[in-house]
């Protein structure tokens, strides 16, 4: 016997029956069977595996949509599958992450992508909670806070007169960033004078920040480099009993694991040579910049007394011995700084870059290492940089889709992204010519066509404070 179906009917209050075959039954389950495993996939009538196939070859800045458009596809575009997925298939993309300053207590992250030139703000990092703090220990850090930072030495001054201090306002001031294994972190910093030992991870995939373990030792001011998918800190200043004391202990982060392990501390050895136990006491030793080189970790180095500071070289960490070497000559010494003696540089497709900043308010010249002949050489003049005075971080450099890049404010004062075509330019100049007029057009025509702006940003007020490539 067939079912019996009874329907409703829209127009009288009549009841019908309508007969079924047992055979229609099996075909309607079938079907209801089928429409339901459909809702389930990503993409009706395709297997999840092709969906994902799709979906790992959209370009990363339509993520930002296609997460609305149902839990499934958000669980999607957020899973460690989808982005495994896109390294195997060779689709992964580098941003720029670029982190500003605004108000002058406000810490914000903007991504660029280089491909579609799109902007997206990220959201902003979680506040650190902490007991209220001793004023004590507030004058010297006043004082170290022109170590690179991006707080102006006008704010040192109000402090000195009981104004309020922007490092009570601002958190995560003097932090350090690094990228690696996906993700970014932003490590250490000040709050109400005490070094942070705090470290946050932003994953990009899940456009969120999270707590990653923390440093041994509170940090500000420490200085970060990559190296074997690890990320390495080193240097910086702590708050102790006595007030702010320089540090030459380093440690290394695990992504994988998630831990930190010690490494040997800086030796500072040239600070152990000082004449006098006068100078040896006035003279603290500080890490001025740090970068990933032919398999080791460069840390040039200084000596530092307000408002001086003194050059001397730097050492060399090798990862497989686990141990520290006084810089090449040559490098420390030539190594090029900026303000407050920082040492700003860039490793791009394994060459060695800097800038300096020293030969006009308007201009600088990139200089590449030569690890043969022990020398830093120009390879480009006329770098358009404005106003070197008017900031305190008025450049920074990256190494994005394997080429240089030097992030700087323009002349209409927004946030500038310059890509330097260094790599067929490593003699730009000619060797060989005619006269000096040829010389001279040559020279401009090779440095008109080695810089191209891929981005700019309003910026307003803001200030650059520090930049990361990351790829996922």
């Amino acid at each position: 016997m067939g079912g019996i179906l009874s329907l409703n009917g829209s127009r009288c209050c009549a009841r019908e029956t309508y007969e079924i075959a047992p055979g229609e039954i099996c075909k309607r389950q079938k079907v209801s069977a089928s429409s339901f495993e459909d809702d389930m996939r990503l993409i009706p009538s395709l297997p999840d595996e092709i969906s994902f196939q799709i979906l790992a070859r959209l370009p990363r800045i339509c993520y930002l949509r296609v997460k609305s458009v149902s839990r499934a596809w958000r669980n999607a575009i957020t899973s460690a599958e989808l982005f495994s997925l896109r390294k195997e298939l060779g689709t992964s993309e580098e941003w720029l992450y670029v982190l500003t300053k605004v108000d002058e207590d406000k810490l914000l992250w903007h991504a660029l992508d280089p491909l579609s030139k799109t902007w997206q703000r990220l959201p902003p990092m979680p506040m650190v909670s902490f007991e209220d703090e001793s004023r004590k220990g507030l004058g010297s850090l006043r004082m170290w806070n022109v170590m690179g930072s991006s707080i102006r030495i006008a704010d040192v001054i109000r402090g000195w007169l009981g104004r309020k201090d922007g490092l009570d306002r601002m958190a995560f001031c003097g932090c350090a960033v690094g990228a690696v294994n996906g993700c970014l972190y932003v490590i250490g910093g000040f709050s109400r004078a005490s070094a942070l030992t705090n470290v946050w991870r932003y994953d990009p995939a899940l456009n969120t920040w999270s707590e990653a373990s923390p440093m041994s030792i509170g940090r500000a001011y420490c200085k970060t480099g990559i190296l074997n998918n690890k990320l390495y800190v080193v240097g910086g200043v702590t708050r102790s009993r006595g007030g702010l004391t320089p540090l030459q202990s380093a440690e290394v982060y695990d992504p994988l694991t998630g831990l930190w392990s010690q490494i040997p501390s800086m030796p500072f050895a040239k600070a152990q040579m000082l004449p006098t136990a006068f100078l040896a006491d006035l003279l603290k030793p500080i890490a001025t910049g740090m970068t990933s080189y032919r398999g080791r970790l460069l840390v040039p180095q200084s000596l530092y007394c307000w408002p001086f500071f003194v050059d001397v070289g730097g050492e060399v960490y090798d990862p497989e011995m686990d141990s520290w070497v006084e810089m090449p000559s040559g490098m420390g010494e030539g190594w090029p700084a900026r303000q407050a003696g920082t040492k700003l540089s860039v490793t791009v497709e394994g060459e060695l870059y800097s800038l300096d900043p020293s030969s006009s308010l308007d201009s600088a010249k990139i200089k590449v290492y030569d690890h043969q002949d022990d020398a830093w050489k120009v390879i480009a003049e006329e770098v358009p940089i404005r106003d070197f005075a008017d900031s305190e971080s008025p450049y920074l450099l990256a190494s994005l889709l394997g080429k240089l890049h030097v992030i700087t404010r323009d002349a209409n004062n927004d946030i500038s992204v310059m890509q330097a075509d260094v790599q067929n330019n490593l003699n730009p100049f000619p060797v060989v010519s005619s006269s000096l007029a040829e010389d001279s057009v040559s020279k401009v025509e090779s440095e008109r066509n080695l810089w191209k702006v891929i981005a700019t940003k309003t910026a307003g007020s803001a200030e650059l404070v520090s930049c990361q490539a990351l790829g996922i």
